[in-house]
């Protein structure tokens, strides 16, 4: 995501004595530069570094290009981010015979074409993939084979697992469970009963188990608009910015194939606690002049003490549904991720001697998970 000729440590953030990291390079992050860390702080740790101001049009434009060639693969692109995506690759089009070989296409499709370095996971479902795509960043090719899952899955740190944050880590260790393979032992009832129906997705994730499929156009669930203040404010005086961010908000909506109902207003404290106002009203909003209005008239909600100073304000909208037929939805711009599910053969031998004999569709669909990174 960040332009460089040569291997100085690199940070992308905006300006202001508030900003965050919004990635740093493999350079800067030996010294512990990290995404979301307070940019002053970037700089006692990396005080070399060459800090830059992010791009997000060229994201975006770049992430279109990378799309383009992902399409000439599958039409099934589940988006996650700007540089992120599944793709199901089990109708591949053009005929090639293993997932391996697939990610390994693209990837030089990528080198080649937009000078980018993209890291890819082979595996048999999308939860495996996304742990394989990550595992030889930013520029590798990782397989996990159906017949491999237990023996890599099994040593890993509970952490890996998606969904499993700080806190449920913490909670998993108080069980004495600290491996996938730890997590495997405990039956279904200890875990449902100790983290509700997200235990019965952490026992499934215990056995390599992900029948979720790829998505492609997920729908939307929330738009929002948020910033920092130079300095903290007061709730009465940050007027100025809810109408700025509610006018971005009502931009972005307008681009999507959904209506949202629900307005809301986040604001972060001088404390660093995050509250949410919200209001749903009897028809959603039809002009930026109402979700203002709306925003702005949550302050009354916020119950604190008038001196409270606050950071941070952002506006919402969610709880969308579908638009009512008839209504002309102007075109967004596309938000890259992908994930894949291909006949999986990883071997490039037997993946060739099956596609002569005809044999390759009869082979369950694997997964190729995909992060694209700048090169250099």
């Amino acid at each position: 995501m960040i332009r460089n000729s040569g291997a100085n440590p690199l940070s992308s953030h905006g300006a202001g004595i508030r900003s965050v990291v919004c990635a740093a390079s493999y350079e800067a992050r030996k010294f512990g530069v990290r995404s979301a860390m307070p940019a002053v702080r970037a700089e006692r740790l990396c005080p070399n570094a060459i800090f830059l101001p992010p791009d997000f049009p060229r994201y975006r434009a770049v992430s279109r290009q990378v799309h383009e060639i992902f399409k000439r693969h599958t039409d099934m692109i589940e988006p996650l981010s700007l540089d992120e995506a599944y793709l199901d690759v089990s109708e591949n089009k053009a005929g090639l015979p293993t997932a391996t070989q697939v990610a390994r296409t693209i990837r030089e499709q990528i080198r080649s074409e937009l000078s980018l370095t993209a890291s890819a996971g082979v595996a048999p479902n999308k939860f495996l993939a996304k742990i394989a795509s990550d595992w030889k960043k930013p520029d590798g090719l990782f397989v996990i084979q159906p017949e491999e899952a237990d023996s890599f899955l099994l040593p890993l740190p509970v952490g890996r697992l998606p969904g499993v944050g700080k806190v449920t880590e913490e909670n998993l260790k108080h069980l004495e469970i600290q491996t996938v393979a730890d997590l495997r032992r405990v039956d279904l009832p200890t875990l449902e009963g100790r983290f509700g129906r997200y235990g019965v997705r952490l026992y499934e994730l215990a056995r390599g188990i992900d029948k979720s499929e790829v998505v492609p156009d997920r729908p939307t669930q929330s738009i929002s608009a948020e910033d920092t203040f130079e300095q903290d404010v007061l709730l009465t005086e940050m007027e100025p910015m809810i109408r700025k961010l509610a006018e971005h908000t009502w931009t972005a909506s307008r681009t999507e194939s959904r209506i949202a109902r629900t307005v809301v207003l986040k604001l972060k404290t001088s404390e660093f606690k995050i509250l949410t106002r919200s209001h749903t009203p009897g028809s959603p909003p039809s002009s930026c002049e109402e979700l203002t209005n709306i925003a702005l008239s949550l302050r009354e909600r916020v119950g604190l003490s008038r001196q409270q100073r606050f950071r941070l304000v952002g506006v919402g909208l969610t709880k969308q549904f579908s638009r009512p037929p008839g209504y002309i939805c102007a075109a967004r711009s596309f938000q890259l991720a992908v994930v894949v599910s291909f006949p999986f053969v990883a071997d490039e031998a037997a993946g060739r001697r099956l596609q002569r004999r005809g044999h390759v569709q009869r082979f369950r669909g694997g997964s190729v998970a995909r992060r694209r990174r700048a090169a250099g």
